[in-house]
């Protein structure tokens, strides 16, 4: 990629936006070139300044004019632009609103910065927005609302491994009996990593989210599997758990 991928980010929180700038201010591919924490003035330079940046990056609360206004008006010129929405909103109606308005991708906060990173590459060479049907959420927005739901903060390193073991166990429900042997390895190689350190990883934020998460959510989930009071599930037993649970759940569709 010869020139770098050009962003503008829209954010109420200052704070946030220097975070994001610090971030990639020396990054190979990626420059924040544009930013504005008002809506009205984030949605002017979105239409004026379309030569200058390739990505947006947007909170959906901003003063003036706030992020779901700025993607209507969006839609109703038929601009078509690749956009990644932040926000701590995850819920359902709100994903689907996002979604009816074209978006390429939707993150929960807090997230990553490296996961915005592999987002912002990944929009930018995707020619794919969200797609939905009748309300229905994709198998990766699912993944993401339940661990959520479940209290696992999404800057932990075993946020990504586990989000991405879910997967692979959604899609292949025999990899239960070589979670070691296949499962670890396949995670460990897309993230130049070892089998043992993403074990670990995903041990540390199963630990995390059964101290903080959603009780109700947790007994309903794993109540039938084992006794929450005395001991949190294994990894194996966690992320096969929720792929199950998404197996029966007729809120999303696989895309």
């Amino acid at each position: 990629m010869q020139n770098k991928i050009k962003v503008l980010v829209l954010d109420d929180n200052i704070n946030a936006i220097k975070k994001i700038q610090e971030h990639f201010s020396s990054h190979a591919v990626i420059d924040i070139a544009l930013f504005e924490t008002d809506g009205l003035k984030g949605y002017e330079k979105i239409i004026k300044e379309e030569k200058n940046y390739d990505v947006i990056v947007m909170d959906l609360i901003m003063p003036n004019k706030d992020g779901l206004s700025i993607l209507e008006d969006l839609h109703k010129q038929n601009k078509d632009r690749k956009i990644i929405v932040l926000t701590s909103y995850g819920k359902d109606e709100t994903i689907k609103r996002v979604s009816d308005y074209g978006v390429s991708y939707y993150m929960l906060k807090p997230f990553s910065l490296k996961d915005l990173e592999k987002r912002i590459i990944d929009v930018y060479n995707s020619t794919e927005k969200i797609k939905l049907k009748d309300g229905s959420l994709n198998l990766e927005m699912s993944i993401t609302r339940i661990l959520h739901s479940l209290g696992m903060p999404s800057h932990i390193k075993g946020y990504q491994y586990i989000r991405d073991g879910i997967e692979l166990m959604y899609e292949r429900p025999a990899l239960i009996g070589g979670i070691t042997k296949e499962l670890y390895p396949a995670i460990a190689s897309r993230y130049n990593t070892t089998s043992s350190r993403v074990e670990r990883a995903i041990r540390h934020a199963i630990e995390v989210s059964w101290n903080r998460g959603d009780y109700d959510l947790m007994e309903e989930i794993f109540g039938h599997s084992l006794d929450y009071d005395k001991a949190k599930p294994t990894n194996s037993e966690f992320m096969a758990t929720v792929a199950d649970r998404l197996r029966l759940d007729e809120n999303f569709i696989k895309v």
